[in-house]
């Protein structure tokens, strides 16, 4: 636990220390904000809300919350922050934390979480909800969203001919200071937990120094990289694929697409982001009823029109995209990604990336 928490402490500060522009050039679902550092309010006159942690930007997140309000009476206080820091947070506070929900970004943070002990079980009938490769293996917690990594690439930049056919293609010399990474994102490290699990350290540690060593654009979040892209002043970059979506639905045509990695490849790791209800909290009960909220007809089409993919059965598929279960993916189990967090934290801040 120790050791989880130094590496967790050792992102953040490095996170801190390239500064985060996602919080003024965020798009809607961005999730990786600068944390708060007070904890949350009471807002009720008749005992405190409930507090949820959540790595999700409060543009995506709001509106369900406040559905969740209206239909139950439930008052409810978010403490929004990145979800690495996020974790980090709950891990110092253990028991003593005043959180009842953490939603986070992604499987490793919450997986982190759950291994300490943290997080309860969940219910069968709410991780029945989603496919169970979205689930976590102890039922600890539960995907929200599913969220595809792709490379994003300008159509007036790269020609389809240089595509490449792999990940690995990129740390090759016709790359070499043509793609965007934002190595401190959550994201980003989730995607690096699923290729030490496919591919084992010392390929994952082979391809990171191989990109650093390529002269990257770094930035601090996903959504600089596909403006980037969009302005024509960057060749590609690795993202999640909903937000050139979201581009275009702001923007109308661009030129940049989605690029998506084969069946197998690191880059085609498809992600959830989970939620799960604290062990220390009082208030499991309504806690496991907002995750049912989450997982409401009407949440995952909320979810839906900001182009994330809902995890419900029969709940839709983000317009043009292939629907969930024809995606190419890393065949892993996304509860192991937690097993795997430490190295890949350890790998990224060795690669010369952040």
């Amino acid at each position: 636990m120790r050791r989880r928490l130094a590496i967790l402490t050792a992102l953040v500060m490095v996170a801190a220390g390239c500064g985060s522009s996602d919080a003024t050039t965020t798009t809607i679902a961005e999730t990786d904000a600068p944390a708060t550092t007070s904890a949350p309010e009471a807002t009720t006159a008749d005992g405190e809300p409930l507090v949820i942690y959540s790595g999700r930007n409060e543009n995506f997140v709001q509106p369900v919350i406040d559905s969740f309000t209206e239909s139950t009476g439930i008052e409810v206080d978010v403490r929004y922050g990145g979800t690495g820091d996020l974790a980090t947070t709950l891990a110092t506070e253990g028991d003593s934390t005043p959180a009842d929900v953490f939603w986070a970004q992604d499987p490793a943070f919450i997986g982190g979480i759950a291994k300490q002990g943290m997080l309860a079980t969940l219910p069968d009938d709410v991780l029945g909800l989603v496919p169970e490769r979205f689930t976590d293996a102890d039922g600890q917690w539960v995907g929200i969203t599913g969220r595809a990594r792709v490379m994003v690439y300008s159509t007036d930049l790269v020609s389809e001919e240089e595509l490449p056919a792999d990940i690995w293609e990129l740390t090759e010399p016709q790359w070499a200071g043509r793609l965007g990474v934002a190595p401190t994102n959550g994201s980003f490290v989730a995607f690096v937990t699923g290729m030490v699990l496919a591919e084992g350290e010392e390929r994952t540690r082979e391809w990171l120094e191989g990109i650093a060593a390529n002269d990257p654009v770094i930035f601090d979040g996903n959504g600089p990289i596909v403006d980037a892209v969009v302005a024509g002043d960057l060749d590609a970059g690795l993202v999640n694929h909903y937000y050139l979506l979201q581009r275009i639905a702001e923007l109308g045509d661009v030129s940049a697409v989605n690029h998506f990695f084969d069946d197998g490849d690191p880059g085609g790791l498809v992600m959830a982001a989970g939620a799960g209800v604290l062990t220390s909290s009082d208030r499991q009960d309504d806690a496991t009823e907002l995750i049912r909220h989450l997982l409401s007809e009407e949440s995952q089409a909320h979810f839906l029109s900001l182009f994330e993919y809902p995890l419900i059965d029969g709940a839709g598929t983000p317009e043009g995209q292939l629907p969930l279960d024809e995606l190419p993916t890393l065949d892993i189990s996304l509860t192991d990604t937690a097993d795997t967090l430490d190295p890949a934290l350890t790998l990224i801040a060795e690669s010369g990336l952040s």
